[in-house]
């Protein structure tokens, strides 16, 4: 009796193809190469996706997403002690930073320019984090822990100090000691706020 081997589906397909987009840039992987790394056969790929741009596509958009991220700092914003809240909002964000939506590959178009879309999206997404940490520090100076600044510069300073760490990991494969890291910022953003 032989056993008939399951072809695979949508989200087998799309971990192949975000794997190869993010190694190697859309105009450099092909729908060939994506069957055989994924074992699957061409119109199974265009059944699922029409054609490589909407392979490119759905797999961009599931690899994008920082919904869960930003979910995760909202949270932080539920307790009432700020600097606990701080110390929070950066642990998260160095730890649970979603770096598979910054492999190149996946903004990359046929013609080497950045994939407006996927840029769009990410931004959007970016703004809501800058949201987050502005609320955070509005919070600080309505409850007399942060003296009176601007919110949303001192959400940016904390913010860049946090993409500092990110993209160093991320872009330069430095090995970092992130809570150390962590509390370095936690510690110089608490006392830069201080009243």
């Amino acid at each position: 009796m032989q056993v008939q081997k399951s072809k695979p589906g949508p989200n087998q397909i799309l971990a192949v193809a975000a794997r190869l987009f993010a190694e190697k840039g859309y105009s450099n992987v092909s729908i060939r190469d994506v069957c055989k790394e994924a074992k699957t056969s061409a119109p199974m790929i265009y059944y699922y996706f029409k054609d490589k741009k909407g392979l490119f596509r759905a797999a961009v958009s599931e690899k994008l997403s920082l919904g869960q991220f930003i979910s995760r700092l909202q949270e932080t914003s539920e307790t009432k002690d700020i600097p606990k809240v701080v110390a929070s909002f950066v642990k998260i964000y160095l730890t649970a930073f979603p770096e598979a939506a910054f492999d190149p590959g996946l903004y990359m178009r046929e013609t080497a320019k950045l994939d407006n879309r996927s840029a769009e999206l990410v931004s959007r997404q970016l703004d809501e984090v800058q949201t987050i940490a502005t609320s955070l520090v509005e919070k600080g100076v309505r409850s007399g822990d942060f003296r009176a600044v601007n919110a949303e510069e001192a959400a940016d300073c904390l913010v860049g100090m946090l993409n500092h760490v990110v993209f160093q990991k991320i872009h330069f494969s430095r090995s970092l000691d992130i809570d150390g890291k962590g509390d370095v910022i936690t510690s110089f953003f608490l006392n830069a706020m201080r009243p």
